[in-house]
């Protein structure tokens, strides 16, 4: 088998830099349009090919951007050409952007999150979980018992539920408001500091956050659900495995009811507050759908304040 050619030399330059071309970076852009790993360096490699014949030493970032653009269409399609294009609009917000991911346990948010971050070059990636966590050590199951349990049995903190408000979900919106807190000050801190984030956890519940600050950022929300429950299921079993049954796979099966209804709450919620509802019945087409609503948000709102014309 031919050895593979290699272009080391190449550089990408502006007016004052230079950097070597990485098929490893190039790839993790094309994914930022939905495709998977192997077609996104299917592509990258394609694109090195292109630089390859073309005997040049030195290449813009603009030139790279336009060959990697043409590559792309005709590997892929117009469309992916249109996402790619809507994915370069990114490097000129001046808003940052903050994504974040609601879902009941076991939906696969952390996974999807993770992926979602990878493509957008995010590095700023933290769990609902973990600020719950971090509450746990400065509040006492004695002080605010709602956080000290799961999502799904947080209705054993509740002494009397509101009339006509079942038990479980009164437990768990208690303790959403509990770590909202938490999240809302995260979240004030992006926007301060004008980084990129991704937030993912079953606290993210819409319209329960405070949103007097969003204006400064471009905020996009998304509920992620799992309708099909014996995938659902099998989320937990894949957990399982993975963890060596640190996270026991009996918890969470023998607590699916209490879960689903977790996950019917949450997407009603996110119906009525007009926050898009992914389906996870394939995690591909979950990423390809989540950062579909990315891109497209980030089109509108170049389109709407700097005048971008999109296709």
């Amino acid at each position: 088998m031919p050895e593979e050619k290699k272009h080391v030399d190449l550089q990408i330059v502006g007016k004052e830099y230079g950097l070597s071309y990485s098929k490893g970076l190039m790839a993790q852009s094309i994914m930022a349009t939905g495709l998977p790993p192997d077609r996104a360096y299917h592509v990258a490699r394609e694109v090195e090919r292109h630089l390859i014949e073309s005997g040049d030493t030195s290449i813009t970032l603009a030139h790279l951007q336009k060959i990697a653009q043409q590559v792309l269409g005709e590997a892929e399609g117009q469309s992916f050409t249109e996402r790619y294009r809507r994915w370069r609009m990114l490097g000129e917000l001046e808003k940052p952007i903050i994504i974040l991911i609601g879902g009941a346990t076991g939906v696969g948010k952390s996974t999807l999150a993770t992926q979602v971050a990878h493509r957008l070059g995010v590095t700023r990636l933290t769990s609902t979980d973990a600020i719950r966590q971090a509450m746990r050590a400065f509040f006492s199951p004695e002080l605010m018992p709602a956080i000290h349990f799961s999502s799904f049995e947080a209705g054993q903190s509740v002494k009397r539920a509101p009339k006509g408000v079942n038990r479980d979900i009164a437990g768990y919106l208690e303790q959403v408001e509990k770590v909202s807190v938490g999240v809302n000050a995260i979240i004030e801190r992006s926007i301060k500091e004008g980084t990129r984030m991704v937030i993912e956890g079953a606290h993210l519940v819409p319209g329960y956050l405070k949103d007097d600050l969003w204006n400064k950022a471009l905020v996009i929300q998304a509920v992620l659900a799992c309708t099909d429950e014996d995938r659902h299921k099998g989320h937990f079993y894949v957990r399982d495995q993975e963890t060596g049954g640190v996270r026991s796979l009996k918890k969470y099966v023998q607590n699916m009811e209490k879960i689903r209804l977790v996950q019917d709450y949450l997407v009603q919620a996110a119906r009525e507050a007009n926050v898009p509802v992914v389906d996870n019945y394939n995690i591909d087409d979950a990423i390809k759908i989540v950062m579909g609503i990315v891109l497209d948000t980030v089109s509108r709102y170049q389109e709407s304040t700097l005048g971008v014309e999109v296709s």
